[in-house]
């Protein structure tokens, strides 16, 4: 697994022993969310929730975004090896702990994210309350996009009262993203991902 591209282009990240807490997002999978994404990966503060290996927040970080926080149970420390890496550890903050705790903290705070990345282990349910929990509270910047992975067979979404998903794609028998932005957004014609 490397960083595709920008300035930590070609850098491999340090995996996890075993894949039993992290299943890293396949370099198609990601490339083709970077080309979807476009230029709007510049200057955008970045969330990656299920962080694991910091892969999807270190990508746009090497792309031009101004900072990412990462949020994962039990990865923490493979983040930070990560940002090293990359060189990228000034624009890095990483978080520990329960993921729906961080983001109850997050929105407290009064933090906001434009570019927010959510790739938790499929087949848990974990996507949908991540995305129930975004829906419901203001951590999505009004220009933001929201970016879900999940399995190709987990179709149900929950009820969303504010978002909407604006792009989906399958890849292969395994994998799935969704893109995700304020109902409301007017620029949402204009800069559908």
């Amino acid at each position: 697994m490397r960083i595709i591209t920008g300035s930590a282009r070609g850098c491999r990240l340090k995996t996890p022993q075993g894949q039993e807490t992290t299943r890293p997002t396949a370099d198609r999978v990601k490339e083709s969310v970077f080309n979807i994404l476009g230029s709007m990966v510049q200057d955008r503060r970045v969330l990656d929730l299920f962080a694991g290996t910091g892969n999807l927040g270190l990508e746009a970080l090497s792309r031009g975004a101004a900072a990412a926080v990462f949020a994962d149970r039990t990865t923490a420390d493979l983040i930070r090896e990560n940002a090293r890496r990359t060189r990228l550890e000034d624009r890095v903050q990483v978080l520990s702990g329960d993921v729906f705790a961080i983001l109850r903290r997050l929105e407290a705070q009064g933090e906001r994210f434009s570019l927010i990345f959510c790739d938790p282990p499929y087949h848990k349910g974990l996507w949908q309350q991540a995305l129930a929990a975004i829906d419901a509270g203001n951590l999505l910047a009004e220009d933001g996009i929201l970016i879900v992975e999940h399995g190709a067979d987990e179709d149900i979404l929950p009820a969303l009262t504010h978002l909407e998903r604006r792009e989906h794609r399958r890849y292969g028998h395994t994998t799935q993203v969704s893109f995700f932005q304020w109902r409301d957004y007017a620029g949402a014609e204009e800069e559908e991902p």
